[in-house]
């Protein structure tokens, strides 16, 4: 089941032409560094292709570059944020998308996210762009003034509804636009652009039927999802402030180019607040991945790693509100440190034949967890649910590394589903990775053959010494009945 922002309910998923599936992702516009609301978006992204790949659907992800067309304001007028970042730093415009490009896909690197299909970027498709405006002016739902073009907003409501994803009225859109700064040559307030004229100290310009100018910021994604995923497509993704007035805006033009309705499924992230109130640079709340990865930001007790906040981020259903603190981080360090553990110990456990009985309540239990983990991601992605499900799993694989759960009290065949699961979901699907330096398994190795030579030996001062040093390390020791294994430590 899948949630749709379009119906306004959970819908049972059926691809247009399976086992296709086409999904399209709003990408950033390369003109800052990517924030936290950008990530958790990718993130959640991340995690439904990574579960479509899983299921045996043939995944054709296209996730945009904004290099051009996004003014100041979100509005259709003022300058160009590419260009004008350009113009101070006296640097082309495509040295800053670049720039910031390379640093948006270092960011989610660290994140262990999958790389899209195809990522396509809105200046290679000007041609294209061009060509949609101008079917849409044949189609009578644009109009030219003074080389720049718009879309007929009040027009194209005649016989469709403009508003229908963020559920607006358009009588309403248009009295509010009449409150802001009114753009003479426009026939409507709530009209759009798909092509500007460029201004004389425009930057970013290239030559159409019209003059010279650039791409509205709309255009692209409705020009790119179609020619990458066709007329129509499986699932198309964003944070919630896109759902008005961009993909509001897409589904329009598409439309009114091709007569029929872009997408199939919207899906849309929600935002992110600190401490219960929304997270913004005004509010001085507004913190970067790199801020929390060195723990630099006046709000944070301490610097917390990739993997955690990707932890902390999937504890929450993609479409609730996130909100970040520094206990619900420390919090959510404790839970990832826990589900590494787990899968340390399970990759290395291999089924052994011992004296344990066949326990039928405790495999139905098992039986359920695992058919758990796959219903709560069947549950619109519910990523939540889903890691709740995988400590349940948990339980019962720590029970085996200790002793307490014989395997064969579960028999061979459910031990290597569990097994499999366990690490299926942790790794391929949550996208989840254990974070370690370069070298850290030689050094706790030795440090752990010191350990047990001085245990055997009854040396308690070097035992403790050698402990200390391990606990320094992030490492704790675990002194079971018939082994001496270490974990990392989830204080």
């Amino acid at each position: 089941m899948v949630y749709n922002s379009l119906s306004g309910k959970k819908e049972v998923f059926e691809p247009l032409n399976p086992p296709f599936v086409g999904m399209y992702v709003c990408g950033p516009t390369v003109y800052s560094d990517v924030h936290l609301g950008n990530v958790r978006t990718f993130v959640s992204f991340d995690v439904i292709y990574r579960y479509l790949l899983h299921l045996g659907y043939k995944v054709r992800y296209v996730r945009n570059i904004t290099d051009v067309g996004h003014l100041e304001n979100d509005a259709d007028e003022g300058e160009d944020k590419i260009g004008k970042k350009a113009r101070l730093e006296n640097l082309e415009p495509m040295e800053i998308a670049q720039r910031y490009a390379n640093g948006f896909h270092e960011v989610l690197q660290q994140f262990n996210l999958l790389p899209p299909s195809i990522e396509p970027a809105a200046t290679g498709h000007i041609v294209e762009q061009i060509a949609m405006a101008q079917k849409l002016l044949d189609n009578g739902l644009a109009y030219e003034v003074n080389g720049s073009v718009y879309f007929d907003v009040t027009k194209y409501n005649q016989n469709h509804h403009y508003g229908k994803l963020s559920k607006r009225n358009i009588e309403e859109m248009m009295e509010s636009g009449r409150e802001l700064a009114a753009q003479d040559e426009k026939r409507n307030p709530i009209d759009f652009a798909l092509w500007k004229k460029a201004s004389p100290v425009h930057i970013m310009r290239w030559p159409s039927p019209w003059g010279e100018g650039f791409p509205g910021w709309h255009l692209e994604c409705s020009v790119m999802g179609q020619k990458y995923l066709g007329e129509t497509f499986d699932i198309h993704g964003g944070g919630m402030d896109l759902k008005f007035p961009h993909h509001e805006c897409e589904i329009a033009q598409s439309v009114g180019a091709y007569g029929k309705d872009p997408v199939r499924y919207w899906l849309h992230t929600n935002m992110l607040t600190v401490n219960g109130q929304k997270m913004s640079k005004s509010l001085g709340n507004s913190f970067l991945p790199h801020e929390l990865f060195a723990g630099s930001h006046p709000l944070l007790d301490e610097a917390y790693s990739p993997m955690t906040v990707k932890f902390f981020m999937l504890q929450s259903h993609y479409s609730s509100t996130l909100d970040f603190s520094n206990e619900a981080l420390k919090a959510a360090r404790k839970g990832y440190k826990r589900m590494i553990n787990g899968l340390r110990v399970i990759r290395k456990m291999t089924w052994q034949d011992d004296d344990g009985q066949p326990n039928e309540a405790l495999q139905n239990q098992v039986e359920k967890q695992i058919a758990a983990c796959t219903s709560a991601m069947n549950d619109d992605f519910n990523t939540a649910l889903t890691i709740g499900q995988l400590f349940n799993l948990l339980k019962k694989i720590n029970s085996l590394h200790s002793g307490q759960l014989k395997f064969g009290e579960l028999g061979e065949d459910l031990f290597n589903r569990l097994k499999q699961t366990y690490m299926t979901f942790v790794e391929d699907i949550l996208g989840l990775i254990e974070e370690k330096p370069a070298g850290f398994d030689e050094l706790v190795e030795a440090l752990m053959t010191l350990y047990r030579e001085a245990k055997h030996a009854k040396d308690w001062p070097r035992v403790d010494e050698i402990r200390a040093a391990l606990k320094e390390n992030g490492v704790v020791v675990k002194d079971m009945k018939d082994k001496i294994d270490w974990a990392y430590d989830e204080s």
